[in-house]
C-alpha cells in the first residue's frame, strides 16, 4: 500500500511540474511569438509576411506579448489597452494601458534614387523609415539604436511630451553616442499626423525621418495612408550648405534660373534686371538646393492599386524635405482638407494646396471612377515632380503645373524691396496667405513663353496671357477652422514680436538680425498666455516651428482658430500665433527649412524656474556645442591656373566673421607675386558693410616701382611690407568699394565686381584701383568645380587657362 501512495505521489508532483512547465513553455511562445501587421491597421494580423488586404501597404513584422493574469502584470512591459467597447470586461479591468514598442536601426547605407549610388542614412534599412503607429492612450516607447560612427537624435515633430524626450541634442538631451542604445518614452495624449526626423546637424537630408501616427481611439473606417513627402540632393549635405553660404550660383545653373543680363535682353527685362542689382539684389530666388530627385514614400513614383471608383482614402501627408515646399494637385477632382498639423479643421475643398517644409496635411480624396489616378506632388521652383497613384487601369494624369516667370517675378520684387535692402510691409491685410503672394512672387508661364518678342505663324505679335483660371480654389490659412473651440485658458498675456531677417547672398538667417548663438533665451512663466506677432522682412518663406505645444493661428476664425505647430509665413506678411505655457525647461522655436535653421534662424523659449535637465549634465559645455551649428566656419577657394600666372583667393567666413587671403603670382620672374591677406566682421543686418585689418605683401621687380597713385603718393609695388586697415561696402549694381590705409601712410580706393552673368554659364569679372592696378575677365562654368577662365591684369599681362572652385 505505501508503495502505491508513493508512486502516486509522484505521479501527481510530477503532472503539476509537467503542467507548470507546458503553461511557462507557453507564455514565453506567445511572448515570442513573431507576427505581421500593418501600421495603419493595427487589427490585421498574419503570420506570414505580405501586403494590408485594406490599403495594400506592406505588413510590418512586430512581437506579441501575451496577457498575464493581474499579479503577474509587473512581469510584462505590454498588454492591451482597456477598450469601453470590449466584449470581455471582466478581463479589460485587469489590463494596464499598452506600451507599445519600436525598435529603429540607425545605420549608414548606400542607395540610388538618380542613377547613382550615393551615401545616406537609413532607420531599418528604410528611406522614410517606418511608420510608427501608436493609439492616444497608449505609451510610447522607441529604442532607438545608433549604428552609426557618428552622433544622433530623434525629434518628435508636433508632439506633446516630458521636454527631456523631445530629442534636440544639447538642448533637451545629449546626443546619441555611437554605437549606443537611447530610449525614449512618453504618453501618447494627441491623435493626428505627425513625423520624426534626426536634429543632429543636416542628418535629416541624408534620410533620417519617418511618419508618426497617433490613430484616434476610435479611429473612422476608412482607409488612410502615410504620404511621406522628400528631397533628395547627390551632393553632401554638408557640401550643399558649404556652397549656399558661399553665394554659389550652381544651383541656379542646375535649375535653369541663372536670370543672367542675356537672358533678361532675350525677354525684355533688360531694366528690371538693371534695377534689381541697382537695389543689390541677386536673381530671384524660390527654392535654395537643386535637387535630382523628390520623392513620394522613399519612390519617385509610388503606386496604391487596391482602390476602385466611388473609394474615399485618407492621406496623411507629411513634407520631410529638408527645405521644399510642394504643390499639391489631384487628377480626380477636389482635394478635402480635414486636418493640419495633427489638428482636425472643418472640411474645406481646394483644387490645390502648397504644404511647407514640416507641415503635415490630412486629405480625403475620392476615386471617382475606375482607372489610375495621379496625386502629383511639384516642387515650388518646378524643377520637378513626385507622384501617387491611387487605382488601378488606365492612368489619369494630374495637369502638370507651369513654369514660373523669374523676371516678372523680379519686378514686383523691385517695387516691394527697399534700398536698405528691407521690405515694404504691408500690415495685417496681408496674412496668413491671404493674398496669394506665388501669383505676385513667382507668376506661372500661360499661353506663350513670356516677354519673348517676334511674330507667329500667322505674322502677329504674339499676346501675352496674364490670367489665371478664377474657378482654381488654393488654400491658405485663413481657411482653417477648427472642429471645437480653441480658446486659451485665462492668465496673464505676454506679447513679443519677432522679425524675420536674413541675407541671401551670404546666406545669413536671422531672427531680429540674431542667430541663435548671439540671443540670450526668451523667458516665460508657466501659466502665461504667449503671443507672438511675426513679420517676415526677408525674401524667403519661412516655416516657423515650435517645438512641444501648439499654437493657435489668429486668422479671422475667432473662437475656433485652427491650432498648428508650423506657421509658413512668406515675404512682407505679418502674423500673429499664441499659445499656453504649459510645459517646463527649454523649447526649441525656429525655421524648418534646415539651411536656414543651420545658420541660425532660431530662438529658445524657456521656463523660468525649471528644474535642471537631468540629461544635460554639463550645461555650459552643452550650450557651446548647441551654438557650434551657426557660428560654423565655411572654406572657399579660388585658385587660377593661366599662362600668365595663377592668381586666386582663400576664404573661411561665417554669420559675421570673414578671414580671406589673395595672391597674384607671375609666371615671370619680373611679374613678382603679391598677397593681400584680411581678417574683418560684417556690420548691419544686410550686411553691407565690413570693417577689417590685414597685411599686404608686395614684390614686382619690373621698372613702376616709383609710379605715384592718384593721389599722388609713391605706391612703393617693389616691396611693400605694410600692415592695413579699411572697409568694404556693398554698392548698388553690387560693386564692392574698397578704403584702406596701410601703416606706410598711403591710402589706396578700389572698386571690384566679381561674377556679373552674362549668360546662364558665362562670368564677367572686374576691378581697379588708385594704385593704378586694374583687371578685367571672364569665366565660363563647366562644372561645379571647373571653368575656362581669362583676364587681364596690369601687372602681369593676359592670360587664358582655366579656373578651380571649391
Amino acid at each position: 500500500m505505501k508503495k502505491i501512495t508513493l508512486y502516486l505521489f509522484f505521479v501527481c508532483v510530477y503532472g503539476i511540474t509537467y503542467a507548470r512547465e507546458n503553461v511557462r513553455l507557453s507564455i514565453q511562445t506567445n511572448l515570442q511569438q513573431v507576427v505581421y501587421t500593418c501600421s495603419m491597421h493595427p487589427e490585421v494580423k498574419s503570420t506570414k509576411p505580405g501586403t494590408c488586404p485594406k490599403c495594400g501597404m506592406a505588413l510590418i513584422r512586430e512581437k506579441i506579448k501575451a496577457n498575464v493574469p493581474v499579479e503577474n502584470k509587473q512581469q510584462v512591459k505590454t498588454s492591451s489597452s482597456s477598450d469601453s467597447g470590449s466584449k470581455n470586461n471582466t478581463e479589460s479591468r485587469h489590463i494596464k494601458s499598452r506600451t507599445v514598442r519600436y525598435d529603429l536601426y540607425v545605420k549608414d547605407t548606400t542607395v540610388n534614387f538618380s542613377g547613382k549610388p550615393r551615401m545616406a542614412m537609413a532607420i531599418n534599412g528604410l528611406i522614410p523609415g517606418p511608420a510608427l503607429v501608436f493609439t492616444e492612450g497608449d505609451t510610447a516607447e522607441v529604442y532607438v539604436h545608433n549604428l552609426m560612427d557618428m552622433e544622433t537624435s530623434i525629434h518628435w515633430h508636433g508632439v506633446f511630451l516630458p521636454n527631456n524626450m523631445d530629442g534636440v541634442p544639447y538642448l533637451t538631451q545629449m546626443p546619441i553616442k555611437p554605437h549606443s542604445t537611447y530610449v525614449y518614452k512618453f504618453p501618447v495624449i494627441q491623435n493626428g499626423t505627425y513625423w520624426y526626423h534626426s536634429h543632429t546637424m543636416l542628418q535629416e537630408q541624408s534620410g533620417l525621418y519617418g511618419a508618426l501616427i497617433f490613430n484616434k481611439k476610435n479611429e473612422p473606417k476608412i482607409p488612410a495612408i502615410p504620404v511621406v513627402l522628400s528631397d533628395w540632393t547627390d551632393m553632401n549635405p554638408k557640401e550643399a550648405d558649404r556652397l549656399l553660404h558661399n553665394a554659389s550660383d550652381w544651383f541656379a545653373i542646375k535649375k535653369g534660373t541663372t536670370q543672367s543680363y542675356g537672358e533678361a535682353i532675350s525677354k525684355g527685362y533688360f531694366k528690371t534686371k538693371v534695377t534689381n542689382e541697382w537695389k543689390r539684389m541677386t536673381a530671384m530666388d524660390v527654392s535654395d538646393v537643386y535637387y535630382e530627385k523628390f520623392l513620394t514614400n522613399g519612390k519617385n513614383v509610388d503606386v496604391q492599386p487596391q482602390f476602385k471608383a466611388g473609394d474615399k482614402v485618407k492621406l496623411r501627408i507629411v513634407d520631410g524635405g529638408a527645405s521644399t515646399y510642394f504643390w499639391l494637385t489631384w487628377a480626380g477632382g477636389k482635394i478635402t482638407v480635414v486636418a493640419n498639423d495633427g489638428n482636425d479643421v472643418e472640411p474645406v475643398e481646394v483644387d490645390r494646396l502648397l504644404i511647407a517644409p514640416s507641415e503635415t496635411y490630412d486629405v480625403i480624396l475620392t476615386i471617382p471612377a475606375d482607372g489610375s489616378y495621379e496625386f502629383l506632388s511639384t516642387a515650388e521652383d518646378r524643377t520637378n515632380s513626385t507622384s501617387l497613384w491611387l487605382g488601378s487601369g488606365a492612368k489619369k494624369p494630374a495637369k502638370p503645373l507651369a513654369k514660373l516667370k523669374y523676371f516678372e517675378g523680379m519686378k514686383m520684387m523691385n517695387g516691394m524691396m527697399k534700398m536698405s535692402g528691407d521690405m515694404e510691409p504691408m500690415g495685417m491685410k496681408m496674412s496668413n496667405q491671404q493674398m496669394d503672394m506665388n501669383n505676385v512672387m513667382y507668376p506661372e508661364v500661360t499661353g506663350y513663353d513670356y516677354g519673348k518678342k517676334g511674330k507667329n505663324e500667322n505674322g502677329h505679335e504674339p499676346v501675352k496671357e496674364e490670367t489665371e483660371d478664377a474657378e482654381i480654389v488654393t488654400l491658405n490659412y485663413g481657411m482653417l477652422r477648427a472642429t471645437e473651440k480653441t480658446t486659451l485658458r485665462e492668465g496673464p498675456l505676454k506679447v513679443l514680436k519677432f522679425e524675420l531677417t536674413g541675407n541671401m547672398n551670404r546666406y545669413v538667417w536671422t531672427i531680429d538680425n540674431k542667430t541663435v548663438s548671439e540671443s540670450d533665451k526668451i523667458l516665460i512663466k508657466k501659466g502665461e498666455n504667449i503671443r507672438i506677432v511675426l513679420y517676415n522682412n526677408s525674401m524667403m518663406r519661412h516655416p516657423m516651428h515650435l517645438h512641444g505645444h501648439d499654437f493657435r493661428v489668429l486668422n479671422g476664425q475667432g473662437e475656433y482658430a485652427p491650432l498648428k505647430n508650423v506657421l509658413d509665413i512668406m515675404p512682407m506678411e505679418t502674423d500673429t500665433i499664441e499659445f499656453a505655457a504649459t510645459e517646463r525647461g527649454d523649447w526649441f522655436f525656429h525655421c524648418h527649412i534646415l539651411y536656414h535653421m543651420m545658420s541660425g534662424m532660431g530662438r529658445i523659449f524657456s521656463y523660468e524656474n525649471s528644474a535642471p535637465n537631468p540629461e544635460i549634465i554639463n550645461p555650459k559645455f552643452a550650450q557651446r556645442k548647441l551654438f557650434s551649428d551657426d557660428r560654423l566656419f565655411h572654406p572657399m577657394a579660388t585658385i587660377g591656373l593661366e599662362s600668365s600666372g595663377s592668381d586666386g583667393e582663400f576664404m573661411l567666413s561665417n554669420t559675421r566673421y570673414r578671414f580671406s587671403t589673395e595672391w597674384r603670382l607671375g609666371l615671370k620672374a619680373e611679374h613678382g607675386y603679391e598677397s593681400e591677406t584680411y581678417f574683418g566682421r560684417y556690420i548691419g543686418k544686410m550686411q553691407m558693410f565690413m570693417p577689417f585689418i590685414g597685411f599686404d605683401y608686395h614684390y614686382n621687380k619690373m621698372n613702376n616701382e616709383s609710379e605715384k597713385n592718384l593721389f599722388g603718393q609713391i605706391s612703393n609695388q617693389h616691396n611693400r611690407k605694410a600692415a592695413v586697415i579699411g572697409f568694404q561696402y556693398t554698392l548698388p549694381m553690387l560693386f564692392i568699394a574698397e578704403a584702406r590705409l596701410d601703416s606706410k601712410g598711403k591710402v589706396r580706393f578700389q572698386l571690384a565686381r566679381e561674377d556679373i552673368p552674362l549668360t546662364s554659364r558665362l562670368r564677367f569679372n572686374i576691378m581697379g584701383n588708385t594704385d593704378k592696378e586694374y583687371m578685367a575677365g571672364f569665366r565660363y562654368i563647366v562644372t561645379k568645380y571647373f571653368s575656362f577662365s581669362t583676364h587681364y591684369d596690369s601687372d602681369m599681362g593676359y592670360g587664358g587657362g582655366i579656373t578651380l572652385n571649391y
